[in-house]
């Protein structure tokens, strides 16, 4: 049965990178829901949090094959119920139409979204929460003058860290095994 499936990557930072661990995922015919990569919580180590919508079986080759990858630290995967996480969204609106319809108040108080940004003809909301809050903030401002949108991919940390505990004593072999020229 399908599922969402969080996948988390700690690698090297690496020119390329991106474009193999992706190559797993295209070689198997699998669609990435959500993509984001960002600094650890260890300098030099990057984090890749992926959303795959996939079988437990397949989500367990996909992260045996990233790992194998050279630059690849540790991935492991989770389900929903095992992470805490969030996506962002920025709106750009217009204030004509916000302010004939009393945009701010209902966005601010019924939403929990916030402005950010005022100018002369448009303004920028933002928005934190899961995906479906998020795109139900964007069907909620289509009619209220609408003029672009981006999404983030997901966020996300791991609530079990047994995987992680030892993602400190990795981060130390690999530097030794490579005679820390990846790391600098």
């Amino acid at each position: 049965m399908c599922k969402d499936f969080t996948i988390t990557v700690f690698t090297e930072d690496h020119i390329g990178l991106l474009n193999r661990i992706t190559s797993v995922f295209t070689r198997r015919h699998l669609n990435i829901e959500s993509l984001n990569t960002s600094e650890s919580q260890i300098p030099g180590i990057h984090r890749f949090t992926i959303v795959l919508n996939t079988t437990e079986e397949i989500v367990q080759k996909i992260v045996l094959q990233l790992e194998k990858q050279v630059e690849v630290i540790k991935a492991v995967y989770h389900l929903d119920e095992e992470t805490v996480f969030q996506e962002i969204t920025l709106f750009k609106v217009s204030v004509e139409q916000a302010a004939q319809h009393n945009l701010v108040e209902r966005l601010i108080r019924d939403k929990n979204a916030r402005i950010l940004s005022v100018e002369q003809d448009f303004m920028i909301i933002e928005k934190t929460g899961h995906k479906a809050e998020n795109d139900d903030l964007l069907e909620f401002l289509r009619p209220f003058g609408l003029i672009d949108y981006v999404k983030s991919g997901r966020v996300s940390l791991i609530k079990p860290d047994e995987e992680l505990k030892n993602l400190h004593e990795l981060v130390n072999e690999a530097k030794q095994a490579n005679n820390n020229q990846s790391f600098n």
